[in-house]
């Protein structure tokens, strides 16, 4: 295959991911946007195997990576998304970091002339240091995410801190800085020292500047490490003159930038708020007085009646309904309870659960009607006027805290639930979210607790209605 046919498939591929980018922006066309990736990624890379000197290995690789996806993908749960897409960025950092090395190593091989020019060499630089902060800061946000605490401290959910971490922040990022520099300007034989200097100094920064971030804000942190892993394999395809890298990176990392934004907005934080320090506690770790205050307890048969006697009710889904897989037990719920002549509509708030779209998976997964899925700037106006707020395993993103100065997530927009006229909570127990903070939410005249399973606690409602 000719250069010029090559680059016209990678080009072709480019569009089709840029579709697929296009579709998944909606639930309506995330199929469409599924296939088009699939098909842009064959494309690229059938067309990659014509062009490469060793096709035995290659195909060898995509197997065995193809065997071990499969079988990792059978196996998670949906819980889980969140702790394996870090997993996959760690990957893709590691990636950029080998193919760099590989350059280093024998730039021949890739083109590339002998000493390798500058300008390679500053992409090298950008995509190596990128590439080892993506795969270091990964690997602690999938241990934070796994609940990998007890293995060690690095791993906890709650914030990390010791004295003068920022300021060894910036003296490690200087010294990368500085070895890079060094790398750039390097004859051939002296290349090496600065060139491993500096992407060791870079795995150590990548876990200095994940472990202070706290629970609360790993949706944000796993947005930004995507973003990261476009960025560093960007950076590798202006090493390598691929075009497909370059623009496939382009669009992961612009697209994780953008989202990282989005949420961040959605937390009322900013983005270097996050990045310098998260804040928030480990999860399940209730408050000091919330054993002093005293909560209104039901059972199945009291939610039935409540929802059942309801004219209008908004089903509130956290990450409770994730590790209880209620999903399709409250769609059952739902179906019930429309049939009754009840207005029934999901509030989605942009953070809940551990990953940006959990919660908006869990219910495509369950065949929810789109109609019935409302946004929370599109619903929050409503609260005012239901009769019911049934909040299924969420805390932090119902907090009425967020809305009183001086409490830890002051600003954070929420679910307005503590407005509707009757609140109903279930929870397996009374600890505290991911941001480590009591809920005033729970301890309300109106708010009735029902403790248990998200998913036992759904079907028993579902046959009280019967």
């Amino acid at each position: 295959m000719s250069a010029n046919q090559s680059a016209l498939l990678y080009l072709l591929a480019s569009v089709l991911f840029i579709l697929a980018l296009k579709g998944l922006s909606h639930p309506r066309s995330a199929r469409r946007g599924n296939l088009f990736g699939i098909v842009g990624m064959t494309l690229a890379v059938v067309t990659t195997l014509t062009i490469t000197r060793r096709i035995d290995i290659a195909l060898g690789m995509m197997v065995l990576g193809g065997a071990i996806g499969l079988i990792v993908a059978k196996r998670v749960q949906m819980t889980q998304m969140p702790e394996l897409v870090a997993a996959m960025h760690s990957l893709v950092g590691m990636a950029a970091v080998l193919i760099a090395v590989a350059v280093v190593s024998n730039p021949l091989a890739f083109g590339l002339e002998s000493p390798i020019p500058m300008g390679n060499r500053i992409e090298l630089f950008i995509g190596t240091f990128v590439g080892a902060i993506t795969f270091s800061g990964s690997v602690i946000a999938f241990g934070k995410l796994a609940g990998l605490g007890k293995y060690g401290r690095i791993f906890s959910s709650a914030p990390v801190a010791f004295r003068g971490q920022h300021i060894a922040n910036l003296v490690l990022a200087l010294v990368m800085l500085t070895c890079g520099i060094l790398f750039i300007g390097a004859s051939t034989d002296a290349q090496w020292t600065p060139f491993l200097a500096m992407t060791g100094v870079a795995f150590v920064l990548g876990v200095l500047v994940i472990i202070p971030i706290g629970g609360a804000d790993m949706p944000v942190v796993i947005s930004m490490l995507n973003s990261y892993s476009g960025w560093a394999a960007a950076g590798i395809g202006f090493s390598l003159n691929n075009s497909l890298l370059i623009i496939a990176g382009a669009l992961v990392g612009s697209s994780g930038a953008i989202l990282s934004y989005i949420m961040c907005r959605a937390m009322n934080r900013s983005f270097f708020s996050v990045v310098l320090g998260g804040f928030g506690g480990a999860e399940g770790e209730a408050s000091t007085d919330a054993g002093q205050k005293s909560v209104k307890s039901g059972s199945a048969d009291d939610v039935a009646f409540l929802l059942g006697n309801a004219e209008s009710v908004i089903i509130v889904p956290g990450y409770g309904l994730a590790v209880g897989r209620a999903q399709h037990a409250v769609k059952e719920l739902v179906e019930k309870l429309t049939a009754k002549g009840v207005r029934v509509r999901y509030a989605i708030h942009p953070v809940a659960g551990r990953m940006p779209g959990h919660m908006n998976v869990l219910l495509a997964e369950a065949e929810v009607p789109y109609d019935q899925v409302v946004e929370m700037e599109d619903i929050n106006s409503d609260f005012n006027s239901t009769d019911v707020a049934f909040v299924l395993g969420a805390n932090d993103v119902v907090n009425p805290l967020a809305e009183q100065p001086g409490s830890p997530i002051f600003g954070m927009p929420i679910l307005e639930a503590h407005r509707s006229r009757s609140v109903i909570v279930n929870k397996r127990s009374m600890a505290a979210g991911y941001a480590g903070i009591d809920n005033p939410l729970f301890y309300m005249d109106r708010t009735m607790m029902v403790f248990g399973d998200a998913k036992k606690v759904v079907e028993s409602i579902v046959k009280a209605l019967e």
